[in-house]
């Protein structure tokens, strides 16, 4: 599981385009913080370590706000295009022992006996506690042949972690397919054999009448 990243944030008081390209020529991030039943906070975060923490999928973010902790999941990361630079943050506070649903990716491992692994399912919905959320769900394909698949009943969770679609309808997390093989492209007449194919063709055909 990914450990929590303690991060310092401060309190923005100014809001708009203006200030948001202050904030980050500074070398920060500018954030929001929302909270069931409170105002939206707007915070800015240090880039380097936002950057970094956000690297891995539900993050569980330990933000040191003037001296009280608050526990954040990024709900939604803005980035820029071409510089691909975090810009933006919408955080989302939740507290320890609140179990959340999140999607988390499949990570394949191993290789089958034969034919190719193909995922059926990018990622998964899970349930778990804030502080247990897994990077994300390991499917072994050694052993298998054409023709096996994975579903989502046959893949191993960590301890104190559910699938959000447990006891709906069963899903192919993979299946492993036959490798297409390429056919060989006709090879080109060699420079010459052309023209002496049509030759002796011409010499063969009867002359027409006149």
């Amino acid at each position: 599981m990914p450990s929590e990243t303690a991060l310092k944030a401060t309190i923005r008081t100014e809001f708009g385009k203006g200030p948001a390209r202050r904030t980050r020529r500074a070398g920060l991030i500018p954030a929001v913080i929302h909270e069931p039943g409170a105002d939206v906070i707007h915070i800015s975060l240090p880039g380097h370590g936002t950057t970094m923490a956000l690297r891995s999928a539900n993050a569980l973010l330990e933000l040191d706000l003037d001296g009280k902790e608050v526990l954040a999941l990024a709900r939604e990361i803005q980035r820029n295009p071409v510089k691909d630079v975090i810009e933006h943050v919408d955080l989302q506070a939740v507290k320890r022992g609140q179990k959340l649903q999140v999607e988390v990716p499949i990570h394949v491992i191993g290789e089958p006996l034969s034919g190719v692994a193909i995922l059926d399912l990018q990622q998964i919905a899970i349930i778990a506690e804030a502080t247990n959320l897994p990077e994300h769900l390991t499917v072994d394909v050694n052993g298998l042949t054409e023709g096996d698949s994975i579903h989502t009943g046959q893949i191993e969770l960590p301890e104190g972690v559910e699938l959000a679609s447990a006891g709906e309808e069963v899903q192919t997390v993979l299946t492993v397919t036959a490798i297409r093989e390429e056919l060989p492209e006709a090879a080109a007449p060699a420079e010459g054999e052309e023209a002496e194919g049509e030759e002796a063709a011409a010499e063969e055909a009867p002359a027409e009448e006149e």
